[in-house]
């Protein structure tokens, strides 16, 4: 043999592997293993998505070479960046299994998330356009940046408009639960893109029709995202209910007890922020560990076991439905170690001071709890396009502003919506 190429193993391993919880270049020490034996080369894989972490393990021993996969089909010109002193302009993976794991088990070509480009790239050229338009993008979420990337990159004049003072949209909401930072990381990537593009960005500006009609563009591209969906339960405007997305934001407090209506993907990822406040972080766990402070079985206790009682309850007879499968199965895994309660056919009848009135499998009851949280959906946000277009304003909608759907959905939709500006 020339060389060794060190895998962690398959995906039926109850270890995740290759989703985003897994911390970057984490399984570098089996290929040290294998390389304090061997005088061969050794190459490490496994959640290697930058230079930085590729640079350290190899100038730390633990192998002789990285391999990418993911990384690549993101960023065909990760080598040739890292190699020219380009490393800023690199957009990285984030292990969502989106476009890819979760498209083969759906028997559908490899795409990506994070590459629009990806599995279309004799399709996807950005030709010139025949003659520049001046482009207005409403809205700074996955879906308007990448309208906004597709659009300059074809010779238009494009203009981004946020009404807050970020881009990046619900991308923060779902890199704030443990475990899914990489989707802040993709947020970074695009607002370095759109800087490098320069096109020009607007931030704390909520636009009118009358703000359309003065900046006169040629055509508007809509990504004006979803707003929070409120269920028509009893008691829904009690103080003590809050919204799913405000307590990902850390805009609300909670309470000790905790039930979080609704168990799709972002009730699911709410359960397990919550889940989490008051357990050891990772640094802590290390110097208690290193200085036996405590013995494995209660540093365990105390990484998995929080300061609430959190509990998640859903009508239907499954939890996460809309979660890939690569990555719904280590969701699952981290609610059932945090003590999750997780209450299936179970429906909200009514939200008292004191909790929610529920039936579940025909029976009545209460539970009790010192804060409700809201995790039953979204709804679009587009309040602009019939005014538009009753104005004879052009005008295209893209992502959850047309249609509610994952992040894929919004940055496909979007990248499409700005290419397609003739």
């Amino acid at each position: 043999m020339d060389a060794l190429n060190i895998n962690v193993g398959w995906h039926e391993a109850r270890v995740p592997q290759i989703v985003a919880s897994v911390p970057r270049g984490v399984f570098g020490y089996l290929s040290r293993g294998i390389r304090e034996k061997v005088d061969i080369p050794v190459i490490s894989g496994h959640r290697i998505n930058d230079p930085a972490t590729a640079r350290e393990l190899i100038a730390d021993g633990m192998c002789d070479m990285v391999a990418m996969a993911r990384s690549l089909i993101v960023d065909p010109h990760l080598p040739d960046k890292a190699r020219n002193g380009r490393e800023s302009e690199i957009v990285h993976c984030i292990a969502c299994g989106q476009g890819c794991f979760d498209h083969i088990f759906m028997e559908k070509p490899v795409e990506c998330l994070c590459n629009p480009r990806a599995g279309h790239e004799a399709a996807c050229r950005l030709d010139p356009a025949g003659s520049a338009k001046r482009v207005m993008v409403v809205g700074g979420g996955p879906a308007g940046i990448n309208a906004a990337l597709a659009a300059a990159e074809c010779g238009h004049q494009v203009t981004l408009y946020e009404q807050s003072d970020r881009l990046g949209g619900q991308l923060h909401l779902a890199g704030s639960p443990p475990g899914r930072g990489e989707f802040k990381e993709l947020a970074q990537d695009l607002t370095r893109r759109v800087t490098a593009a320069d096109i020009r960005v607007v931030y704390n500006q909520t636009v009118d029709p009358q703000w359309v009609e003065q900046e006169k563009p040629d055509l508007v591209v809509l990504a004006t995202g979803a707003l929070p969906l409120t269920p028509p339960i009893s008691g829904a405007d009690l103080p003590h209910v809050v919204q799913a997305w405000d307590v990902l934001a850390d805009k609300v407090a909670t309470g000790k007890r905790v039930v979080v209506i609704g168990g799709g993907a972002v009730g699911v990822e709410t359960a397990h922020f919550l889940a989490q406040k008051g357990t050891l972080s990772g640094d802590g766990l290390k110097f208690l560990l290193v200085n036996q402070a405590e013995d494995p079985e209660a540093l365990y206790d105390l990484a998995t076991r929080g300061s609430k009682e959190v509990m998640l309850i859903e009508m239907m007879d499954a939890f996460g439905k809309d979660i890939g499968l690569t990555t719904r199965w280590t969701m699952m895994q981290d609610l059932s170690r945090t003590n999750v309660t997780m209450l299936k056919r179970t429906k909200a009848l009514e939200i008292t001071p004191e909790g929610i009135k529920v039936e579940k499998d025909g029976e009545a009851g209460l539970l009790p709890c010192d804060t409700v949280v809201l995790a039953a959906g979204a709804v679009p946000h587009n309040p602009l396009q019939t005014e538009l277009e009753r104005r004879g304003i052009s005008c295209r909608v893209a992502g959850d502003a047309h249609k509610i759907g994952l992040a894929f959905d919004a940055v496909h939709q979007g990248f499409a919506a700005g290419r397609e500006i003739g």
